[in-house]
């Protein structure tokens, strides 16, 4: 991808194993979390929430590439 539009966000990893169990990240625009990309090991399924109602389809894109680079494929159980 051309531009890096997660350049002005900040991203987390995020790990989960009170509630669900599993890993993943969070894309923050200063306080407020805009998209979460979850890996569910309990379900092996993987989950995306948007919590914006419009984004950028380029920073959805990039966040799916960052997650599919940092967090493992791997389902741990």
């Amino acid at each position: 991808m051309g531009t890096n539009a997660l350049k002005d966000f900040q991203v987390v990893a995020v790990s989960d194993v009170s509630g669900r169990d599993g890993m993943g990240i969070e894309v923050w625009s200063k306080e407020k979390i805009l998209i979460e990309i979850f890996r569910d090991d309990e379900n092996e399924d993987f989950n995306i929430t948007l919590f914006e109602e419009s984004l950028p389809l380029k920073l959805i894109e990039e966040s799916i590439e960052y997650f599919k680079r940092e967090i493992p494929k791997e389902f741990d159980k």
